[in-house]
């Protein structure tokens, strides 16, 4: 093992980048080459077909079956001409990865041969085993079928020589077993709600749309440094390492030039993603070394959220083209940055209204009052169900610590925002009359003129965060599905507009005018949901105790905060907005209980034979070098000069000392396990995983990276800190 370290390192620092084959034409030209976008249905579908299955995916209508096969003989028409052999279903399962099942388009011509042929069937509707994917106790091992169904609002696109076709994955009885699934039912549910509300301001607002820009985060590590560290290639992160006497503390690598090898990686990547689809528009070093960041235009959020499942997987490939692996684990290394996937939302009008926007007339700002504190109050009332939705075992590595926002949901809104609202609060109805400067706001029941958009510093300890004219989710991981997120706030936001829909018709009808009653109902929600507002530290442990006598969840289990989805408030806020039935959200919560613990199990097994296998074999190997130098010494200056060998039996003792508790820490850890994997309860069980495995792997990796310190370097048999994050 010694030798394959300082031969993969040797391989890493001499690699060069490798040269990208740039089209000719600028990227306008190529750009979408492999979607089945309107361009393309326009030129390889009838006309009558193309403007049925506009109008479908325009008005949310179903599509009919010989509307169907027509657009499945173009499908199939434009895939062939570009290069496909295979057609998929795309699906993305509870896994936080996609799935698909390729079949060839080929048929018996009943005269021994076969003919190419794709129908209408075969294009909306297939049948994977929903019992091998998770899905907690939906269906049993014996209970197999399972549907995918084509969604028609995402456009179809080729992969090598796949046509992919974007689709839900529901179970034989009907219940959701994916993301896209809830998704789209949580979309329609805040266009549903939103449209009624925007209608007060605009009446001929028929659709509220959801945009949605993610930020993906990564780090790249090249791949022979990857091949030699197994706790890289099985659980996505270093499981031990002390940090390297340079990491992020010179704050020189944020935005700095980026090297070669990944520039290269990134142009490749670009281009792919353009020729995809995907508007990939900013490229940048992050904080910590080796860290990169990419990010697109803002989409319609479900086509965002189907093209940063789609990146991940293209991320991958790209990547090993240029010899490197990316990392999407939130926190591949201890002690600097870790990654998220910041979701950048907000809500549009069909007549291109941003309604978290600012505007000039007394109808845009309290339009903009209206839906802004409406987010507020529900984050507030959610806040514990909007943070289970972004935390898993590897998210919460990375919440509360080197930049990353805290594991309590809070909302920034900035001191111009702050200052109106505590205005508004504060004022009776009479007093909603004072005029303001530019940077403050004139309140009257009838008129509200301008607000200036928001100034102030972006809030980087926030989770969720007021940023001009949208919200910044930051406390997604980068790993993770957006859907989860957007499924939970959009249809938390959808439940509190229908609540204030209906407060601000009841005020209408006692005979306040409809300004009033929204400043009424307004000030209500400011003063209910106040606790969620808060622009300060959030890593500071006042805040923790604070925000702890605020009433918002401060829980740092992350199976204990996965409740959250089974509260009351939480079943009934989905049941309400027709996202999650009681027996989807019974069963998804058995399945990231179990995806908590099959993690958890599959680092400790990794730790425990790294730490066995490879590091106490080299650590005793330098005790022993040690042992001998010490009887040496004493041979040739005599048994009694022991002020010759005393740093050196000090080592000796450290080193025993050390081994002595990862010997012991394993054995411990393995038993613990043991009785872990007995209990039935998949709560349970991640919780006996949580309180008593966990710790032990936390003091194991204490001991290993002591370890790592004090035996000689051309022994330590793993790739270190420093030549996994700065060898580019």
């Amino acid at each position: 093992m010694e030798s394959l370290r300082f031969k993969v390192v040797d391989e890493a620092f001499n690699r060069k980048a490798d040269p990208v084959e740039i089209p000719s034409e600028r990227p306008e030209k190529y750009y979408g080459k492999y979607v089945f976008n309107r361009q393309k249905m326009f030129e390889y579908l009838p006309a009558d077909t193309y403007q049925a299955l506009c109008s479908a995916i325009d008005n949310k209508q179903p599509l009919q079956r010989e509307v169907a096969d027509s657009v499945a003989e173009g499908m199939k028409r434009w895939a062939l001409d570009n290069g496909a052999r295979h057609y998929t279903h795309w699906f993305q399962p509870l896994t936080e990865t996609t799935a698909e099942k390729h079949d060839s388009f080929i048929e018996h011509d009943g005269k021994g041969g076969v003919i190419e042929c794709f129908n209408g069937k075969l294009l909306v509707q297939q049948e994977p085993d929903a019992s091998s994917f998770p899905n907690g106790g939906i269906r049993n091992t014996f209970e197999a079928r399972g549907y995918s169904a084509w969604d028609i609002s995402s456009p179809a696109f080729i992969i090598g020589n796949t046509l992919c076709i974007p689709t839900i994955f529901i179970s034989y009885t009907g219940e959701s077993l994916d993301y896209k699934t809830p998704l789209l039912r949580a979309l329609n549910s805040v266009d549903k709600a939103a449209t009624a509300v925007a209608k007060m301001f605009d009446p001929d607002v028929e659709h509220v749309r959801t945009y949605l820009g993610w930020e993906q985060e990564y780090f790249l590590v090249d791949e022979s440094l990857y091949s030699a560290r197994p706790d890289l290639m099985l659980t996505g992160r270093t499981l031990m390492g002390h940090e390297s006497a340079k990491n992020q503390q010179l704050e020189d690598h944020y935005f700095g030039a980026i090297p070669s090898r990944v520039e290269a990686f990134m142009l490749d990547l670009e281009i792919e993603c353009h020729k995809l689809g995907i508007p990939a528009k900013t490229r940048h070093n992050e904080v910590a070394p080796n860290q990169f960041e990419l990010a697109p235009v803002f989409e319609e959020a479900n086509l965002a959220n189907d093209h940063n499942q789609l990146i991940m997987s293209v991320m991958a490939e790209v990547a090993r083209r240029h010899h490197f692996r990316v990392l999407l684990h939130e926190k591949p290394f201890a002690g600097i940055n870790g990654s998220g996937k910041h979701n950048n939302w907000s809500l549009g009008t069909d007549k291109g209204t941003l309604l978290f926007a600012p505007g000039r007339s007394h109808t845009d700002n309290l339009r903009f009052l209206t839906f802004t504190v409406n987010v507020m109050a529900a984050v507030h009332r959610h806040n514990a169900l909007l943070k289970a939705s972004i935390m898993s075992a590897t998210n919460a590595h990375r919440l509360g610590a080197n930049e990353a926002p805290p594991a309590i949901i809070s909302i920034f809104m900035g001191s111009q925002i702050a200052g109106i609202l505590e205005r508004i609060e504060h004022s009776t109805n009479a007093e909603l009359t004072n005029l303001a400067a530019r940077k403050e706001l004139e309140l009257n029941l009838s008129q509200i003129p301008e607000i200036m958009r928001d100034n102030t510093d972006r809030n980087r300890t926030s989770p969720f965060a007021f940023t001009g004219n949208r919200f910044e989710f930051r406390a997604v991981g980068s790993s993770a599905n957006c859907g989860a997120a957007m499924i939970a706030l959009n249809a938390a936001v959808a439940e509190q507009l229908i609540l204030f829909k209906k407060a601000v018709d009841e005020r209408m009808a006692s005979g306040l005018s409809q300004n009033d009653a929204i400043l009424e109902e307004i000030r209500i929600l400011i003063k209910s949901s106040k606790a969620i507002h808060f622009d300060g530290n959030g890593y500071s442990d006042e805040w923790k105790e604070e925000a702890a006598r605020r009433g918002l969840d401060c829980e740092t289990s992350v199976p204990l905060i996965f409740d959250a989805y089974q509260r009351k408030s939480s079943v009934d806020m989905f049941r309400t907005t027709g996202v999650f039935s009681e027996v989807e959200l019974a069963a998804r919560n058995e399945v990231k209980w179990e995806m908590y613990t099959k993690k958890v199990q599959i680092e400790a097994r990794v730790l425990g034979d790294l730490a066995i296998n490879h590091v106490i074999p080299v650590a005793t190997q330098y005790q022993s070098i040690l042992l001998d130098n010490v009887l040496k010494m004493r041979q040739v200056f005599g048994i009694d000069r022991t002020d010759l060998t005393a740093s050196v039996t000090d080592s000796i003792e450290k080193l025993t000392q050390h081994i002595t508790v990862i010997r012991e820490e394993v054995a411990a850890m393995v038993d613990d396990r043991r009785v872990a994997n007995r209990l039935e309860s998949e709560r349970e069980k991640a919780l006996a995983y949580h309180d008593r495995v966990v710790p032990h792997m936390d003091t194991i990796r204490y001991h290993i990276d002591k370890l790592e310190l004090m035996v000689d370097n051309e022994m330590w048999p793993l790739p270190k800190y420093r030549e996994l994050l700065f060898i580019r």
